[in-house]
């Protein structure tokens, strides 16, 4: 039984997040929530009394792995309150149900109410609370206490109207909505006068943000014009809906937005791009790319690559790869096709038996590590702005505009400061740097 979070000892809570950055930003919310309540928040694999998993439902893989993770907390923590939250939960609840030790789970209209429902103690079976979601515009009650540094997401947009034919996701978060103007900015400003330098953009299809008029250009316009903010990124957006006025502000030396566009490709072939339900040919894509990149020097060009859906022969997916390889990528995010109960692609008969998924995704990847450490070593030699993170293994390590991950030594503290850094060499996923001078003093804003 959860006692009062007010009384003595303080109570363990601990929050873990499987996903996308939208689900990031919305557990850093609830991880706010948690230490305002009066837990202390403890790391998911240590003893606690609440237990809170935030989980996806885009692949069949992604659903394992919360159920893995869900049972390994309940094995540490039998007698704690065990709450399920989040997309899986709201498509595959009652899966998540005959786990034994869950307490609660709630879809994604009332996740984050999860701890006024947490109040009431263990039940003997487990609560589902799994509402119809609004298609309503909505704010966040963000707590505004918790101190940051370096980077945050900033939800602000949820749903999807776009029904792509294999994704799950409008029907575990909805139709698209945005979120409200004064509520977002607000809390992009409270981030900031915490520490935070840079915002990631995050929610499930960004480039439809559409709130009383301003769109992704308004808004990203408004949060240049915070003080103390350092950079603007924006996550994964869908490539029919950039505007080129967001391009023009990436183009902007003056302007907080960084140059890097994750654009979710899918498939180098036209009739599985239409089988999918996108919304674009290979020949628009590109073009589209191609003007990108002229626009935007040192442009980071990322993707999204689906493999093995139904359907898909060989030489579609060796129209993919030449795809890939031919144009300006820096690297993909490789995923196999996984069927959704209740998608189009679902009910198609002609399916890509497993183990060729396999393949096919593990033969992208490799061409994906190439791409990365080409686009990385092309940039060996040059000076660029670094904001860097938390010490981690004796070094520095920290992002440039472009998203190339860069590791460095220095005597002084570069915690959450930007410093220019002379690239030197490609190691792995990241490269070896050093710096030539700070540019923000210790503790700036």
């Amino acid at each position: 039984m959860i006692v009062n979070p007010g009384t003595e000892p303080r109570q363990r809570a601990s929050i873990h997040t499987h996903g996308c950055r939208l689900n990031q930003a919305e557990s850093l919310v609830l991880s706010e929530r948690l230490v305002e309540a009066g837990y202390t928040v403890v790391p998911w694999g240590a003893p606690a009394d609440l237990g809170i998993l935030n989980t996806c439902t885009v692949t069949r893989e992604a659903e394992a792995k919360c159920r893995q993770s869900l049972r390994a907390f309940i094995r540490r923590n039998p007698h704690a309150f065990t709450a399920v939250i989040g997309c899986y939960s709201q498509t595959g609840a009652r899966e998540i149900a005959e786990i034994p030790g869950v307490d609660l789970i709630v879809g994604n209209q009332d996740k984050m109410s999860v701890l006024d429902f947490a109040r009431e103690g263990k039940n003997p079976r487990p609560v589902i609370l799994r509402e119809r979601i609004d298609r309503e515009d909505f704010s966040i009650q963000f707590a505004g206490e918790t101190v940051y540094n370096k980077r945050a997401n900033l939800k602000v947009q949820d749903g999807c109207d776009f029904m792509c034919s294999f994704c799950i996701i409008p029907f575990a978060r909805g139709r698209a909505r945005a979120r409200e103007w004064r509520n977002l900015m607000a809390e992009a400003r409270s981030l900031v006068e915490r520490g935070v330098r840079e915002l990631v953009l995050t929610g499930v299809n960004i480039g439809t943000f559409d709130h009383g008029g301003r769109d992704v250009t308004a808004l990203v316009d408004a949060l240049d014009a915070i003080p103390g903010l350092k950079r603007i990124r924006v996550s994964s957006i869908e490539p029919t809906t950039v505007p080129v006025a967001l391009l023009d502000r990436m183009a902007d030396p003056a302007h907080k937005l960084m140059p890097y566009l994750h654009l979710p490709l899918q498939s180098g072939c036209d009739r599985i791009l239409q089988a999918m339900r996108r919304r674009y040919t290979v020949a628009e894509y590109a073009a589209f790319i191609a003007e990108a990149e002229q626009r935007v020097p040192g442009l980071c060009l990322g993707t999204d690559i689906l493999v093995g859906f139904p359907g898909e022969r060989e030489p579609d997916f060796e129209k993919t790869c030449r795809f890939f390889l031919e144009q300006p990528f820096a690297y993909a995010h490789v995923f196999s096709y996984s069927e959704r109960q209740g998608t189009r692609a679902a009910r198609h008969d002609d399916q890509v038996p497993v183990p060729e998924r396999n393949r096919r995704s593990a033969h992208l990847r490799r061409l994906s590590a190439t791409k990365r450490y080409d686009f990385y070593e092309a940039w060996r030699g040059r000076e660029v702005e670094v904001l860097f993170e938390d010490p981690a293994d004796g070094h520095w390590p920290g992002l440039t505009a472009n998203y190339i991950r860069v590791r460095a030594s220095h005597p002084e503290n570069l915690a959450n400061r930007r410093a220019i850094v002379r690239l030197e060499r490609v190691t792995a996923d990241f490269m070896e740097g050093t710096v030539l001078r700070p540019v923000d003093s210790p503790g700036a804003a």
